[in-house]
């Protein structure tokens, strides 16, 4: 019989071995968790986004997250915290221009200061921004925010990616609706034309037409649309709410215990009576139960034990740490308590929220641009080619300080160079900028101090006193030049 039961596998593995593999392959990947499957072949979504039913399940789950997860929120409102932080301004040297600014900006429709800080949430939970623009009769924009989940596809030209024609919403099923048949057959929702200026006449779209600006952060390149801060966190956060819930449970049952009575009953009927007196006034933890002979009071409590569970935790809220990019000490977790380990942390975080922080105010600058020029149509004072200056506030004190300190022992060391001629003023300069963390046109800037008046700069005081490159007191320098302005004859030459 077994001879016959192993001849019989062996044919059935030869003849069907190849498709019992295949479909317990095609089994297990089902089962799988569908966030695995990050690219599509499918035509109707391009190969380096998501599929559509997979954007939408990690979109709900990053909403979800945030809204229950502490975790979640936390690592959403720091990246607001640090980017926004005290704000964002908005200037313009351009007078009437900058006005309309700062009355679009303060609009009780548009309200920018505390819009920043949803706008800024949204990018984070979403990984893109949907605006909807539209213009009144006075020239005034409006913004507002279509959730990215409600997005159904972006249309783009043919031959470039990035150059977005036409933004269409999710069809809408019930009621009056804008829907439309697409080239393949599948049902559209309402159209956005997507802001292109170099588009506008080719397009026949009338100017003040509302128009969709759409704005997106960790896509990869060749995708249409951003990635959610929150989508690599999604499986652990998870794991991590669970194994806490697991544990408070644990520790609840652990504490738990029931009373056994032992006692000699004549009948079913006397033990049943017994145990209601006992359910109808149980003892009270603490205090003394006095029993006879005939009854023995025992207690039964679970053993349950912890294995490990503190290394378990960490292990999951490290993970955490890494795919959000901060510290495990902002998340409530003081691994270590050393100031050192804190501070070198912090930097790659800082870097991070400072790079987004860069993309943002670059968004808010480029739809300042757009309302200035559509501001234009009605108002011919305002000047759309006028340099719009967007500032926010910085992203670590510590760090300011230690480049003001930088920047201060650098520029007494290399003036000493430049007394002596081996740099010029462009190289003085750049190393100034430079060793105070700040990104400057060096020849711009020397361009602007020519034509700026000359200023009486304060007598030096002498290198013994902590200060100065040991000038001679009395003599002034110009800005400018760096060529000493009122040495007489008698004084040495520098």
């Amino acid at each position: 019989m077994d001879e016959n039961k192993g001849f019989l596998s062996k044919l059935v593995n030869r003849l069907f071995g190849t498709e019992i593999t295949r479909r317990v392959d095609l089994a297990v990947r089902a089962l799988d968790d569908s966030r695995d499957r990050l690219f599509s072949r499918t035509r109707d979504t391009y190969p380096r986004d998501r599929r559509g039913y997979d954007r939408d399940e990690v979109l709900a789950d990053a909403l979800e997250a945030w809204r229950v997860n502490p975790l979640a929120r936390r690592i959403v409102e720091l990246t607001t915290q640090y980017v926004v932080g005290g704000g964002i301004g908005v200037e313009c040297k351009h007078e009437r221009t900058r006005k309309f600014l700062q009355e679009w900006w303060d609009h009780r429709l548009n309200n920018l200061t505390t819009r920043c800080n949803e706008w800024c949430d949204e990018l984070s939970r979403s990984g893109e921004l949907f605006i909807v623009m539209t213009t009144d009769l006075a020239g005034m924009s409006y913004m507002r925010a279509i959730p990215a989940a409600d997005i159904q596809e972006i249309e783009t030209a043919d031959n470039d990616l990035e150059q977005e024609i036409r933004i269409y919403e999710k069809p809408k099923l019930s009621g009056e609706s804008e829907n439309s048949l697409g080239p393949e057959g599948f049902l559209r929702g309402k159209a956005w034309e997507v802001y292109d200026e170099s588009r506008a006449d080719l397009t026949g779209v009338d100017s003040m037409a509302p128009i969709m600006l759409h704005y997106a952060v960790n896509r990869p390149v060749g995708a249409k649309h951003g990635e959610s801060d929150l989508s690599p966190l999604l499986r652990w956060l998870s794991r991590y709410a669970a194994w806490l819930e697991d544990r408070a449970r644990l520790n609840r049952y652990r504490q738990s215990f029931l009373y056994t009575v032992k006692a000699k009953f004549t009948s079913e009927a006397e033990r049943m009576r017994r145990q209601a007196e006992l359910n109808q006034d149980p003892p009270n933890p603490g205090s003394i139960l006095v029993i006879d002979e005939s009854e023995e009071w025992s207690v039964i409590y679970p053993n349950l034990s912890s294995f490990e569970a503190a290394e378990d935790g960490l292990a999951l809220k490290k993970m955490i740490a890494v795919g959000s990019g901060v510290p495990i000490h902002f998340l409530a977790e003081p691994e270590s308590a050393t100031r050192t380990t804190a501070e070198s942390a912090g930097g790659p975080t800082f870097r991070h929220y400072q790079q987004r922080q860069e993309y943002f105010l670059w968004m808010i600058k480029d739809i300042a641009k757009v309302v200035v020029k559509r501001r234009k149509i009605f108002d011919r004072l305002v000047n759309p080619e006028a340099e719009i200056i967007v500032t926010g506030t910085d992203i670590s004190a510590r760090d300011n300080a230690a480049l003001a300190a930088a920047a201060s022992t650098i520029i007494g060391a290399f003036l000493d160079l430049r007394e002596l001629n081996f740099i010029d003023n462009a190289e003085l300069l750049r190393i100034a900028y430079r060793f105070a963390g700040e990104v400057a046109d060096v020849e711009e800037l020397l361009k602007r101090g020519a034509a700026a008046p000359k200023i009486v700069v304060p007598r030096w005081r002498s290198r013994k006193n902590g200060s100065g490159s040991g000038r001679p007191a009395g003599i002034d320098i110009d800005p400018i030049s760096g060529v000493p302005e009122n040495i007489d004859a008698a004084s040495p030459s520098i």
